[in-house]
Parts: structure tokens; sequence; C-alpha cells
């Protein structure tokens, strides 16, 4: 068994931010299909879009981005774009 650092409070905001873009760009779109398009199951994608697995592999974001027909350089922008927004809402 391996041991791994605790997420700091940047990395989890980081991870529910993801999270929240993935479910923003599914829209009505059925987790399980998105799920099955990127090649992984829907409780990993649950995971992902509840903020509960913070830290995805990158291959495994990359599968979603081409299943919700976001480009990486997109979503890495988009992830951008929010921090600013949340932190002077905080």
């Amino acid at each position: 068994m391996t041991w791994c650092a605790p997420l700091d409070p940047e990395e989890r905001e980081r991870g529910e931010r993801l999270g929240r873009l993935l479910r923003e760009a599914r829209g009505s779109r059925s987790m399980t299909r998105i799920a099955a398009d990127a090649g992984i199951s829907a409780e990993t994608l649950r995971k992902i879009e509840t903020g509960r697995a913070p830290t995805p592999a990158f291959f495994t974001v990359a599968a979603l981005a081409g299943a919700l027909g976001l480009s990486m350089d997109d979503l890495a922008g988009r992830c951008a774009q929010t921090a600013p927004q949340e932190r002077a809402a905080a």
C-alpha cells in the first residue's frame, strides 16, 4: 500500500470546480451514456462530478472531455476562468 499526502484546500476546490464544469457540460445527457462514451463507469463519473474524486487521471479527464465535445484547452480555460470568480464570492 502506498501513502498519499492529503489534498490541500486548493486541490479540493479545483476538483470540485472540474466536477461542476463537467456536470454543466453534460447538461441533460445521461450520466450513464457519457460515462460509457468515455470508457469509464458511471460511478467514477459521479465521483468526479461531486468532487469525491478531486484528482482524476489525466486520461480520464481527456476521455470525458472528448465524450462531452470539449477540448482539453477549453476545459482548462474554463477551470481557470472560474477560480477568480469563486474566490471573489467567498
